[in-house]
């Protein structure tokens, strides 16, 4: 069947073939056939916007060769040409960076018509030519493809970034719709390293047309004694490698990005201090969260962290009464992954500071001990309480309450290691 089709493995599999990484997914262009054709050999077409097919056996993704030209603003604003005189070249050259337009044949042959192979030897990130400007989404793809390779020395070539920031000044980046922007956003804080796509958004502009409340951190200092990387932005990016190295959850990842969106907010009369930076920065987390469309999972998550993360801090100081607040808050009993999730966030708050990356963090492991004692509590008898003071409610709370003192007593004679 193959044998019919000139085709080629293009895109990503090529290029992680080349770095030694192994293939997950193959994309494949075919040149010099019609869509007619692709269906008589037995490939269902799949495509919306441009002829795609699936393999009628692997299901891996046949695309007939095609260019693009732009007709619109925005990242949709193309018209898009498919037809059996269409070469290998003109498809490769509709691609964003160099490392992405090599193909291989059948046989092994690469073709590399823009350099591609000579870019990665030099762990570089470049444009394959002028008509990047034409696709503003291009700029959220370049920092994500540092997020995922900068750990292994990638940097962007000069003149992409320049092209970068045109893109940027043009306005561009508000015609990405946001449902586009947050799967960026989030596929990138998945990457390894998720602070290079902060810094590269950071470098071009971007950061502050698609994060202002993000870009808003950065020159806001911090008292020295409890951050000696001063720069709140900084500590974020320090968060987030923390956050990266603790979890791969993105709930946990989102979380360390926005946990101190209001230090952004603090009167600059009161600097370095943030006296209530946590409740500040509910507001304009939520106005993120809904300008993005981001899932309620992250925003639930994220909440819990910004507005609750200092008492956590403090978990091993608290009464009882004042954890069993934070506890129920977490809501551990319908949806025990949150504290899990708020923990782990929290630890990452605390270690992404200059000094600290390695420091202990208890607090972690005694939320969690906090959080199976109120999974553990048999309420079944509490209906026999109704008709004392308080009824239900107050006989519910009483029992979590011993409960927690117990945990509390066990942990000053237990080691938090051995939780």
């Amino acid at each position: 069947m193959l044998d019919d089709l000139e085709y080629y493995l293009v895109g990503g599999a090529v290029r992680d073939a080349l770095l030694g990484i192994d293939v997950a997914d193959r994309d494949y262009v075919v040149v010099g056939a019609t869509p007619e054709r692709m269906t008589a050999l037995g490939y269902t077409p799949v495509g919306r916007d441009f002829p795609v097919f699936l393999h009628p056996e692997t299901h891996e993704e046949y695309a007939l060769a095609r260019t693009e030209r732009k007709s619109g603003r925005g990242y949709g604003g193309f018209t898009v040409w498919a037809a059996p005189e269409v070469t290998l070249e003109q498809d490769l050259a509709r691609r964003d960076l160099t490392i992405n337009a090599m193909a291989m044949s059948p046989a092994g042959e690469l073709v590399d018509p823009f350099g591609g192979r000579a870019d990665l030897e030099a762990r570089v990130l470049r444009h394959v030519s002028p008509a990047f400007c034409e696709d503003p989404l291009r700029v959220l793809r370049v920092a994500r493809f540092m997020a995922r390779f900068a750990p292994r020395g990638f940097t962007v070539a000069d003149d992409t970034m320049t092209l970068m920031r045109r893109i940027v000044e043009a306005g561009e980046i508000e015609e990405l719709t946001p449902e586009r922007a947050w799967q960026e956003i989030r596929r990138a804080l998945l990457e390894p390293c998720p602070r290079a796509f902060v810094e590269t958004l950071r470098n071009c502009g971007a950061l502050a047309r698609l994060l202002p409340e993000v870009d808003g951190l950065f020159g806001v200092p911090q008292p020295a004694e409890y951050h000696p990387e001063i720069d709140t932005g900084v500590h974020v990016l320090m968060v987030l490698d923390v956050a990266a190295e603790l979890s791969d959850d993105l709930e946990v990842r989102f979380a360390a990005l926005v946990h101190d969106l209001g230090k952004a907010l603090t009167p600059r009369e009161e600097w370095p201090r943030h006296v209530g930076h946590e409740s500040r920065g509910v507001a304009a987390l939520d106005a993120l969260c809904a300008r993005l469309r981001v899932p309620a999972r992250c925003h639930r998550i994220a909440r819990l962290v910004c507005r609750h993360h200092l008492v956590m801090h403090r978990l091993e100081q608290l009464r009882p009464s004042t954890a069993l607040q934070l506890v129920k808050a977490l809501d551990p009993v319908r949806r025990p992954e949150q504290a899990e999730w708020f923990a782990l966030a929290c630890e990452a708050d605390s270690r992404g500071r200059t000094g600290c990356e390695q420091r202990p963090y208890p607090q972690r492991q005694l939320l969690m001990r906090y959080c199976r004692a109120l999974r553990a509590l048999d309420l079944s008898d509490v209906g026999a309480f109704a008709a004392e003071d308080g009824g239900i409610e107050a006989e519910v709370t009483r029992r979590q309450l011993e409960s927690l003192r117990r945990v509390k007593e066990d942990w000053r004679t237990d080691s938090p290691e051995q939780v």
